[in-house]
């Protein structure tokens, strides 16, 4: 899959095709309806399929000091939307220019970058200068302008709409299930592992760190996990997500201790599912209380990952 520029032509072999066009940030289950269908009748109309998504997401433009709320990388996008059949992702750089485009101006930027033959969206899109433009005016204008327009309705699960707003609500409580059924996968960090102090280390308890970055913050705490390796390969561990209170000064870290794995990570990218919160974080008056309850957690954890496999 091609990765592409929103402010360049696309490359002739995937013009005229079905966009999907969104945010996709998390892409769960409504944003996987909309991309299948696009997916759907590009393959049935022998067109390509591209997925269209604005990085900076347009909530970071217009509030550039709210907390961090992303769920998914660019990269991790990519990956996605590949797999579920896409075979371009054209990328909008969210900025001044292109919060200045009227509703018109951004649906003729999409046949002039993209020569979109179609384009699906979920119902709720808006677009344009002051969300201007929905899905009937989307509609209206690629009448006019040679796109059509299709709607993808909500996608509900146990009686309740599918949206990130609600597994941002469940991360920030500490139910990376409850996130993971809306998604169809666990949440997931990918980030550069950083070197340390290696007190884990000095505790039996070597830690691959990383920073959340651009991340919502789950719930802080300790988290049964799994590490996907650059090599492909996949390891059972447990984590500390939060700021280490026993230790000083605090740091916001996500610390991973892989069971079974005596590698060097550093400088490598590795992404951390979130599976289970064991517990919050907590401070320990010694480093053999602190121990005892990293040896607890590290059982706790082989035993409930162990169990889902």
């Amino acid at each position: 899959m091609q990765r592409l520029d929103g402010g360049s032509a696309v490359p002739l072999p995937l013009r005229d095709a079905i966009v999907a066009l969104g945010n996709f940030d998390g892409f769960h289950l409504g944003h996987q309806a909309v991309v299948g269908r696009a997916v759907a009748r590009a393959r049935a109309e022998g067109r390509p399929a591209i997925v269209a998504t604005f990085d900076p997401h347009p909530r970071r433009f217009f509030q550039p000091d709210a907390s961090p709320f992303r769920l998914t990388t660019l990269d991790q996008r990519e990956r996605l939307f590949a797999a579920a059949g896409a075979d371009g992702m054209l990328v909008f750089h969210f900025d001044a220019t292109l919060a200045r485009l009227t509703a018109r101006q951004f649906a003729e930027q999409l046949v002039d970058t993209a020569a979109a033959a179609g384009v699906v969206t979920g119902e709720d899109f808006t677009f344009g200068k002051g969300r201007e433009g929905n899905v009937a005016t989307l509609a209206a204008l690629g009448a006019e302008l040679g796109f059509t327009a299709e709607t993808v309705g909500a996608v509900a699960l146990d009686g309740q709409i599918v949206s990130s707003s609600r597994i941002r609500e469940h991360l920030k409580a500490g139910d990376p299930r409850g996130a993971a059924m809306l998604l169809t996968r666990p949440f997931a960090i990918a980030a550069e592992v950083e070197g340390g102090a290696k007190l884990g280390r000095q505790l039996g308890y070597p830690t691959a760190n990383m920073r959340l970055s651009s991340y919502l913050r789950p719930k802080y705490g300790i988290y049964a996990i799994r590490g996907r390796l650059p090599d492909g390969r996949v390891l059972n561990g447990v984590a500390n997500l939060g700021i280490r209170p026993s230790f000083d000064p605090p740091t916001e870290l996500l610390e991973s201790f892989f069971f079974d794995f005596n590698g060097d990570l550093y400088g490598q990218t590795v992404e951390i599912e979130l599976i289970a919160y064991l517990r919050p974080e907590a401070k320990f008056d010694s480093l053999d209380a602190l121990t005892a309850q990293m040896d607890e957690d590290a059982a706790r954890a082989r035993q409930l990952l162990s169990a889902r496999t």
